[in-house]
């Protein structure tokens, strides 16, 4: 009697390779997948060779109870300028480092004192707004630690994003063209379970996002000289467990659609937020509170948070650990959901 468990894994294996030769021998789809990353590479060299465009976030340490508008500080009623209230000056000092803001004001203190990113074409115009505003002067202080450039902070956010819509879209049209054509009902009537034949097209697409990916950023760092002060193991870690979470939740939508029609109107649905809201091209401190909430339920917010503290602070597995539990956490769900609601046929 032959062992269930070898029995599991030979399909498994069989239907992974499969996918993988599928995958290599669609020369359109290969080649753009290739050539895409290349053109985003030469995209961000270009766009980020000048400086960068100004964006105007700033926080505030304030008396408590006191409103922040130009009652303050006439500064606070520069138009075009959000300020929003910052409670730990150490954190929003951080944030400043990373540009995450672009300045921080603390009028907490006789003379009011700020801080600006010397390197952020952002914070130096602040600055001379900030004295072309009139009332009490402010005194200017040095941040500590390294300034990091806005190339090195939105770099890992755009390399997430690119990689969410290799996740969503190439997973996710694959399995809902399989069911049209009618090659689902084929894989039916054999052994193979919906489970392994899901798992199979998860490792597939996983590999390839992971070989891609590795050499965009590879380029990137050639190129662009980003910034890496933490562990590339790390890094890698934290890349699997979030195109593994992206890839489960491409099949978790793929797992009864027929229409490719509808596959691309839910992933446009699932892709457009986590494009707006998870920090890729601009941070969402400030922002209101229940959409941080959100944010924080979406796989891409975890992988470029977690991705922007290794590259940029040098952190360790114990400092990306809540974003590593919730990537593989959405993994597991997003997996065990599409297994369960699978169909191999149309309705």
């Amino acid at each position: 009697m032959s062992n269930p468990i070898l029995a599991s894994w030979r399909r498994l294996r069989a239907a992974t390779w499969a996918r993988s030769l599928e995958f290599v021998r669609d020369r359109s789809t290969l080649g753009w997948n290739i050539a895409f990353p290349v053109l985003l590479v030469l995209g961000l060299a270009y766009v980020f060779s000048g400086p960068g465009q100004p964006m105007f976030k700033v926080a505030v340490l304030a008396p408590p109870g006191a409103a922040l508008d130009a009652g303050l500080h006439p500064f606070l009623g520069t138009p075009q300028v959000q300020f929003y209230r910052e409670e730990q000056q150490p954190v929003a000092l951080h944030k400043v480092q990373l540009q995450r803001i672009d300045m921080l004001l603390d009028l907490t203190a006789t003379p009011g004192r700020y801080w600006i990113n010397e390197q952020s074409p952002k914070g130096k115009l602040l600055e001379q707004l900030l004295r072309g505003a009139g009332g009490a002067p402010l005194q200017q202080e040095a941040t500590q630690g390294a300034q990091v450039r806005y190339v090195d902070w939105v770099t890992p956010g755009v390399l997430g994003m690119n990689m969410m819509f290799s996740c969503l879209f190439g997973i996710g049209y694959v399995i809902v063209r399989y069911r049209k054509s009618g090659y689902l009902k084929r894989l039916n009537a054999t052994p193979l379970r919906a489970s392994e034949f899901l798992l199979a097209q998860l490792l597939s697409r996983l590999a390839l996002i992971v070989l891609v990916n590795g050499a965009v950023f590879v380029a990137c760092r050639l190129l662009l000289k980003v910034r890496m002060e933490g562990s590339y193991l790390d890094l890698l870690l934290l890349v699997t467990l979030a195109a593994s979470s992206m890839i489960a939740l491409g099949l978790l939508v793929s797992a009864r659609i027929a229409s490719e029609e509808l596959a691309g109107g839910i992933l446009n649905v699932l892709a457009t937020p986590m494009m707006v809201i998870c920090g890729v091209f601009f941070s969402i401190d400030g922002s209101p509170h229940a959409l941080q909430l959100v944010a924080q339920l979406l796989p891409l917010t975890h992988l470029v948070n977690g991705a922007r503290a290794i590259m940029l602070d040098g952190a360790g597995l114990a400092q990306i650990a809540p974003d590593l539990m919730a990537l593989a956490a959405m993994s597991a769900v997003y997996l065990f959901l599409g297994a369960a609601l699978f169909r191999w046929r149309q309705a």
